[in-house]
């Protein structure tokens, strides 16, 4: 099903684009709305296709996660969009999706049927989703958080927005919080145990940590500027968590391994 993307991809790429692009012109929103709606569509519809054609869920390699990482933002776009009316946040969704379809184009990977032992467990699904979700989730909440700290620059803050940032950050927590829970049950039926300070468990808690001191300071309403700067270093340690950890040193002694 890999070779066959492109048909997939050329026109999820084209609604994408032509919807950034028009969100910002006058009485165009329900072509954009069309548009989208479209776009989900065929990147769903990939989705599906693949899950069956490889008999279990596209979420084994890098290419699988670019691929629901293109879904979720582009979904997550739209409704931010229906929900609050944010243009800017529509056209950023689209064209981050649009990159990772580019890239799943232009760097294939070897996209195997086969899964290892441990990730037969029914478990994977929705461990995986839940993560995946949450960090689409938390991409949309850091935009917004350099969209308000460049509003606070001009001494101009946007109550909304904060409100809005708010709702973004706590439904990923959420689900961060839900994907750590099925890891931990997880990890105890496949290993025995339910936590081995694994390199990539110990950068995913330190993210975990950050986003709860955003929470935190936000529930005490105080020290706005400080607070909103916090989201992209949060976001820079769940990078750091997805895919960095896989280049140091001690990621070869890493359970995550796999992830690779």
């Amino acid at each position: 099903m890999w070779n066959n993307y492109i048909y997939w991809a050329i026109p999820a790429i084209l609604l994408f684009i032509s919807s950034s692009i028009l969100i910002f012109v006058p009485r165009k929103a329900k072509i954009v709305e069309l548009f989208m709606m479209t776009g989900i569509l065929v990147v769903t519809s990939f989705i599906i296709i693949l899950w069956i054609s490889q008999k279990h869920p596209p979420l084994r390699t890098m290419g699988d996660t670019r691929l629901w990482y293109s879904f979720f933002l582009s979904a997550i776009g739209y409704i931010a969009y229906k929900r609050w009316k944010y243009k800017w946040l529509l056209s950023f969704s689209c064209v981050v999706s649009c990159v990772f379809i580019i890239v799943n184009l232009c760097k294939p990977e070897l996209h195997s049927t086969y899964l290892m032992p441990a990730l037969r467990s029914h478990w994977f699904i929705p461990h995986v989703t839940f993560y995946i979700l949450a960090y689409a989730l938390m991409v949309a909440a850091t935009v917004s958080a350099i969209v308000q700290l460049i509003k606070l620059r001009k001494g101009k803050e946007d109550l909304e927005l904060s409100l809005v940032i708010d709702r973004i950050v706590y439904q990923g927590f959420a689900l961060l919080t839900i994907g750590l829970l099925i890891g931990i049950v997880w990890a105890i039926q496949a290993w025995g145990h339910s936590w081995n300070w694994d390199t990539k468990e110990t950068w995913a808690l330190i993210t975990y940590v950050a986003y709860t001191v955003y929470i935190h300071l936000r529930l005490q309403n105080r020290y706005t500027r400080l607070t909103m700067w916090i989201l992209p270093v949060a976001f820079l340690l769940l990078m750091i968590t997805w895919l960095g950890v896989d280049y140091l040193p001690t990621a070869s002694n890493s359970m995550h391994i796999y992830s690779k």
